[in-house]
């Protein structure tokens, strides 16, 4: 017997500007409506950023080996902030057990395979980043980079910092359209993960100012909140993860 086929996806919407506003406040509402939840997942990333702050330079495999864990662990900390906004809204009980359960349960799915392409991304973009610094700077700079701001101050220095803001912020927007409306639908529909990732990109180009601004806000709210220490990443990350869910429950329709 042939199994099912998967069930269609829903036409692509277009997205307004006051669609972000009212996703932050539904975001918000939800934090404080189980903000135990969202602080129990933002901590991990907190805890996890103190720990590769204080290994430092000096231990670089270490460091190296956490930073690498993030692209394949966020997407499943990710589902535990959608899964909680998802049965806030859906007037289902929600309690650790069932959040969590639906947390591990996504291990036998699609998830694990979203967070192998992050992780290969992630190490591309981490490689051609190398390139593009010893490219410019010179090759002595691989072995270590200069510890004097004059370095940076100069023509080679600055053009570095363009190119690498210019590849970097070009990267991210890509993984951003990839994943934006991808990771939540994997939670919610059955469906593949390129499938997902397909669909994202659809939505994205078919909002491409609105879903930009969102990846901005989304970039600059996160770098404020990792200035105090990354304790501002216990409010912003829980706020950004349920209004995401919001935002993409306007893209795709139930």
């Amino acid at each position: 017997m042939t199994p099912d086929p998967p069930a269609p996806l829903p036409p692509v919407p277009r997205l307004a500007a006051g669609d972000l506003g009212r996703a932050l406040r539904a975001g918000w509402a939800d934090y404080l409506s189980a903000p135990h939840y969202g602080l129990f997942f933002a901590a991990i990333y907190v805890l996890a950023g103190l720990a590769l702050r204080g290994l430092g330079a000096g231990l670089f495999t270490w460091t190296l080996t956490l930073s690498l864990g993030f692209p394949l662990i966020a997407p499943f900390l990710a589902v535990g902030l959608y899964e909680v906004s998802r049965r806030l809204h859906g007037g289902e009980p929600l309690s650790f057990p069932a959040v969590l359960g639906v947390v591990w349960r996504e291990r036998t799915r699609q998830i694990p395979w979203a967070g192998a392409v992050l992780l290969i991304y992630f190490l591309f973009w981490s490689f051609v980043a190398h390139m593009l610094f010893a490219l410019i700077m010179g090759p002595s700079a691989l072995l270590g980079p200069p510890d004097d701001l004059a370095s940076y101050l100069g023509g080679r220095g600055l053009a570095m910092i363009a190119a690498e803001l210019l590849f970097g912020g070009l990267c991210a927007l890509f993984l951003f359209a990839v994943t934006c409306v991808s990771l939540p639908m994997l939670l919610e529909r059955e469906v593949d993960f390129v499938t997902a990732m397909r669909h994202s990109l659809a939505v994205f180009r078919a909002n491409p100012v609105v879903l930009t601004a969102w990846a901005a806000l989304i970039a600059g709210l996160t770098l404020a909140a990792l200035v105090p220490w990354f304790t501002g990443l216990l409010v912003v990350l829980p706020v950004l993860g349920h209004a995401s869910w919001h935002l993409y429950r306007r893209a795709v329709p139930a």
